[in-house]
C-alpha cells in the first residue's frame, strides 16, 4: 500500500510539470497522510488541466457516512475496475496526485525501517488516482480520492510488495480523459514504473508519527 507520501516542490515546477494554466500555492508537505488534503490534478473540460484539493480517502457517493473513506487511501489495479468503490471513479473521474516522493516500511525482524523513494532526479510526478463527490445527511459535500497501487519494481521489491501506480507524463492526457473507457488502454498505464529512474533511502523514524511534518522526515538514517 502507499500510506504516506511527501510534496514540497515548487508551485511553478508543479505548474510546468502537470500542464496547469495557473501557478498553484502549496505548502511544503513532508508526511502527507491519510485523511488529509492532497493536491490532485484533474480534467476541467473546457477550462483545461485544473488543481484541486481533495481528502485522501475515497468516500463513494452510497456511503452513509464520510468515515468509509478511512479504509479507502488505495485501490489495486488488478481489481480496481470491479470493486463497487472505485469502479464508477475509474470509469470517468480519474486524476493525478502530485507528489516528489513516498514512503514504504521494510520488515527487519520484529521493527520497520521507513524509506523514503523518490525520482533520481528529483522531478515530481503523479499517482495514478481517482475522486469522488460524496455528499452528507447535512448537504456538506466532500470530494475525497484515492491512490491505485501495483506490484513493485526493483527498487521498491526488497522493501515492500506493493507500489503506487505511477503514470508515465506522456500518459498524463489519457489518464485523465473521462472519455477514455478502454480497459487495455487504461490497464496499460497502472504499471510499475522504471527502477532505473527511483531511489530508495532510508530515512528517520520522525516519520513515523504522522504529526511529524518537517524536513526531518527525509533525512538520510
Amino acid at each position: 500500500m502507499c500510506g504516506r507520501f511527501t510534496m514540497v516542490t515548487p508551485g511553478q515546477i508543479i505548474a510546468e510539470a502537470f500542464g496547469l494554466g495557473d501557478v498553484p500555492e502549496l505548502a511544503p508537505r513532508y508526511n502527507i497522510a491519510p485523511s488529509q488534503q492532497v493536491a490532485v490534478v484533474r480534467d476541467a473540460a473546457r477550462a483545461g488541466r485544473e488543481l484541486g484539493l481533495l481528502r485522501w480517502g475515497l468516500i463513494p457517493p452510497w456511503a452513509k457516512d464520510r468515515s468509509f473513506g478511512v479504509r479507502m487511501i488505495n485501490a489495486r489495479a488488478e481489481t480496481v475496475m470491479e470493486k463497487p468503490a472505485f469502479r464508477a471513479a475509474f470509469r470517468a473521474r480519474r486524476c493525478l496526485i502530485v507528489a516528489d516522493g513516498f514512503y514504504e516500511w521494510q520488515k527487519l525482524g520484529d521493527r520497520k525501517r521507513p524509506h523514503h523513494i523518490r525520482m533520481a532526479d528529483g522531478r515530481p510526478f503523479g499517482f495514478a488516482g481517482l475522486w469522488e463527490s460524496w455528499t452528507g445527511a447535512d448537504g456538506q459535500t466532500v470530494e475525497s480520492c484515492a491512490i491505485v497501487t501495483t506490484t513493485p519494481n526493483e527498487v521498491l521489491a526488497p522493501i515492500h510488495d506493493r507500489m503506487p501506480a505511477i503514470v508515465e507524463p506522456e500518459s498524463y492526457a489519457a489518464w485523465l480523459d473521462p472519455t477514455q473507457r478502454d480497459a487495455a488502454v487504461l490497464a496499460g498505464i497502472l504499471r510499475p514504473y522504471a527502477a532505473g529512474a527511483m531511489v530508495a533511502t532510508p530515512v528517520s523514524l520522525v516519520v513515523n508519527n504522522p504529526a511529524n511534518d518537517a524536513p526531518e522526515c527525509i533525512w538520510p538514517a
